[in-house]
């Protein structure tokens, strides 16, 4: 008996050992029809059946007789209303929109279930549909107009009990209004707090919350004068909105919080504050997003977006509590309850991820959505779930074995690390084979190489002189979302939601790099926790606008404050990389003089995002090759400096939209380079942006300022105990880092039309096919769409 239970405790170990190694060794991407890895190297086992959706399903309205639900998807490809019949789990219509005709969020049946009103965003105006049999039929819509010319930007609504009126969210105008329907015409608007996300009318008509998605409030307002009643405080950034029919309870979702705030609607007080973080002391990241609450009231159904899990909770009692978790697919949006049928159904915005891009895909719309079905679980399913969510996130810290307090990057805050300084450098766009695919090591596809090594020749030695990562991971589809992952360990649920629209050209500035509060997560960025933590700091160009009065860059979000070099440039095209880097220099040499280089710096090296092949630009090989110029000078600098002893520098780019990859469009390159990772070795370990945000921040004993870079694989594997101290020789480039393009270049009409004045104002996927015709011209492969290359020809 004692020598089973030794071979059972043996097989334990060896089970969980397995468990670990396969966590730590696998890809990012779809693996069936119920399975997928995030870029966050957490597990997605969504319940129940699968539908595909469209692009990014943000809002959705189930009918009356929840006989069907029709989703928005409001993604930044096409996007569509679908609607699915609930008895059969089928999608019945698709009704669809290219830019700049849009979709946002919104969307309400009429009490009788015979019209549809959805948000149109950017458009200005509630479509107006007829709904018959399951089917929806256009009529003209109703029109947000003022003599001020007001982008509105509607987002949730609702309809009045009588089906007369109209109660829109107007997004970007920070108000509510009230429409007349039948005669189409906004009968009052009234300002509100900061981004309204919703505005939903309690099932009795006597009071209408909106949400302010930019602050932390909620504007009660009696609907039938739209006098504004109160504003109730709630945590940071709420979206959402349920009501329990049964006692009149108001639930609020605070996305930035992880948090419930429970409203008594007698006296619009909070009575109680619910946590949704999957331990007492988590950091935030939980990010819920959207609620549901069952017929008889007793049980409130939450979708957290972060935590890719809908939380259920007893709500039959004056104190709710959390009676468990139910997985679902990638970031769910929509949680939808037919209580006839004792269904479930939730929206999931990206599906089970992205995979492989082997066409030039632009990530930003290669992801489905897609639509979990459901019976509602009993106690025994529930508890099930909640195991499989547990297993599926790993939220707690992973550690692994290291030399003990002289290890380079500690396991805890209590050790110390011998590396005092950390240079954290954000490039733009690229994917892993796009340049690392003809490295001569590692998991690449050559076929696949844009900016090989005759065009990056210092990237490829570094990684060959200290360590490969072949399976490292953006957790950013898009740079909107990318420079908030790079410096924040996430991106809240403002900008998940709006940099679709930006990027699609419908209507929606870019204010998501420190231009909107709203777009700020809790924890705030790197800054932030270096102050807190006593670190020194220096920004170089992240974060940053040009001041037309004082002629310097300046941040644009006011915490960095003074450590910011004014003289740096931040996202210009026009200005060099090498411009960049002897600017940074500069300053380098002097503290290398005073002996007062900062704890933390971060660069932005921009230009490998390129210029396409506009006309008089640089060459596209050009912009990189000048972007590995300043890599390789700036690590040349270091390593031949005095700080170099004690000195760790990483190199990742926000995100990897632009190009192609065979294991997974998020897949990126990246380096860490410093004497303890100057070993030449290739480490396939999952990382992802959290996982090198993780280990600065345990060298430089800073805290996780979020639940995925606390629960990411710090990058341990890549560093020894026993530095080379060896200096850095940076390579000349080998391709004319001058060169530009001719008239005639390959995609110049395409690229003539692009407007490269901000992050990824373009046509990403035109981009792609323009690089691949320009940098691969005369080679024998073709394009690996040849449909969309014979687009570009045409062109």
């Amino acid at each position: 008996m004692k020598r089973k239970k030794v071979m059972i405790a043996v097989l334990a170990v060896v089970m969980a050992t397995s468990a670990s190694a396969y966590a730590y060794h696998r890809t990012a991407g779809p693996k069936g029809d119920n399975y997928g890895i995030t870029s966050q190297n957490w597990t997605l086992t969504p319940a129940g059946k699968q539908i595909k959706l469209g692009d990014f399903p943000m809002g959705g309205a189930l009918s009356p007789d929840s006989h069907y639900l029709v989703v928005s998807n409001d993604g930044q490809g096409t996007q569509s209303l679908q609607v699915i019949d609930t008895k059969t789990n089928k999608v019945v219509q698709t009704v669809p929109y290219s830019s700049p005709e849009a979709l946002y969020l919104g969307a309400s049946f009429s009490p009788d279930g015979k019209k549809l009103y959805a948000s149109a965003g950017g458009n200005n105006k509630i479509r107006v549909y007829d709904f018959v049999n399951g089917k929806l039929s256009e009529k003209d819509p109703i029109e947000l107009k003022d003599d001020k010319n007001t982008n509105f930007y509607p987002a949730g609504l609702s309809v009045s009990p009588d089906g007369k009126y109209l109660y829109v969210a107007d997004n970007l105008d920070h108000s509510v209004c009230k429409i007349d329907i039948k005669n189409k015409k906004m009968v009052k608007k009234v300002p509100v707090g900061k981004n309204p996300y919703t505005a939903y009318l309690s099932h009795d008509g006597k009071s209408l919350y909106v949400t302010n998605w930019g602050e932390s409030s909620v504007t009660v307002l009696n609907p039938q004068t739209m006098a504004v009643k109160k504003t109730i405080q709630t945590d940071l950034h709420p979206n959402a909105v349920a009501e329990n029919i049964k006692n009149g309870m108001i639930y609020i979702s605070n996305s930035d919080s992880d948090t419930i705030s429970i409203i008594d609607a007698k006296n619009d007080q909070v009575i109680q504050t619910l946590s949704l973080k999957p331990y007492k002391s988590a950091p935030a990241g939980s990010q819920p997003d959207a609620m549901a609450v069952s017929r008889d009231g007793k049980t409130l159904y939450v979708a957290n977006a972060g935590n890719n899990d809908v939380a259920v909770i007893d709500v039959s009692k004056r104190t709710a509590k959390i009676k468990g978790l139910i997985p679902t697919a990638w970031y769910p949006t929509g949680v939808y309850v037919d209580d006839k049928d004792g269904k479930l159904m939730v929206a999931n915005a990206k599906g089970l991820g992205a995979g492989p891009n082997k066409d030039g895909q632009f990530i930003g719309n290669m992801i489905e959505g897609t639509l979990s079905t459901l019976d509602i679980p009993h106690s025994k399913e529930l508890q099930k779930y909640t195991k499989q969510v547990k297993k599926n996130n790993p939220i707690e810290q992973r550690n692994a074995n290291n030399s003990g307090n002289s290890f380079p990057v500690p396991q805890n805050q209590n050790q110390k690390s011998p590396i005092k300084h950390v240079i954290y450098v954000i490039k733009e766009n690229r994917t892993y084979d796009q340049v690392f695919g003809d490295l001569d090591r590692g998991n690449g596809d050559k076929d696949l190489a844009t900016f090989g090594e005759e065009i990056t020749p210092n990237i490829h030695k570094l990684a060959k002189q200290f360590v490969t990562f072949d399976n490292f991971y953006a957790d950013a589809e898009i740079s909107a979302q990318g420079h908030n992952w790079s410096t924040a360990a996430k991106a809240n649920d403002y900008v998940e939601k709006n940099w679709l629209a930006n990027y699609s050209g419908r209507n929606r500035d870019y204010d998501m790099e420190g231009g909107n509060e709203a777009a700020y997560p809790k924890a705030g960025f790197l800054w932030d926790n270096a102050k807190r933590s006593g670190v020194s700091f220096r920004d170089y160009g992240e974060f940053v606008n040009p001041d037309p009065v004082s002629k310097q860059w300046v941040p644009s979000d006011p915490s960095i404050g003074d450590r910011v070099d004014h003289a740096y440039p931040g996202w210009d095209l026009d200005i060099s990389d090498l411009t960049r880097e002897a600017e940074w220099e500069k300053e380098f040499q002097q503290y290398i003089k005073n002996g007062n280089l900062p704890q933390l710096q971060i660069v932005r090296l921009p230009n490998d995002h390129t210029n396409g092949t506009k006309p008089g630009k640089l060459t596209p090989q050009a912009m990189v090759a000048q972007n590995d110029d300043a890599v390789g000078k700036l690590v040349e600098a270091v390593s031949h400096s005095k700080y170099w002893k004690d000195t760790a520098i990483f190199i990742t780019e926000d995100d990897s939209q632009n190009g192609w990859d065979h294991v997974d469009a998020h897949r990126t390159e990246s380096l860490v380079i410093s004497p303890y990772t100057q070993t030449g070795k290739v480490d396939s370990t999952f990382y992802d942006t959290a996982s090198m945000i993780h280990t600065m921040e345990l060298i430089l004993g800073m805290k996780p300022m979020t639940q995925y870079d606390a629960s990411s694989i710090p990058m341990f594997r890549a560093f020894s105990s026993k530095p080379n101290l060896a200096a850095y020789k940076a390579e000349n480039p080998r391709y004319p880092i001058d060169k530009k393009n001719g008239k005639n270049a390959p995609g110049a009409a395409m690229s003539r039309k692009m407007d490269f004045s901000q992050a990824d104002n373009i046509d990403e996927e035109k981009l792609n096919r323009v690089l691949w015709e320009a940098t691969h011209k005369g080679k024998p492969k073709d394009y690996p769409n040849k449909t969309k290359a014979s687009v570009l020809e045409a062109k």
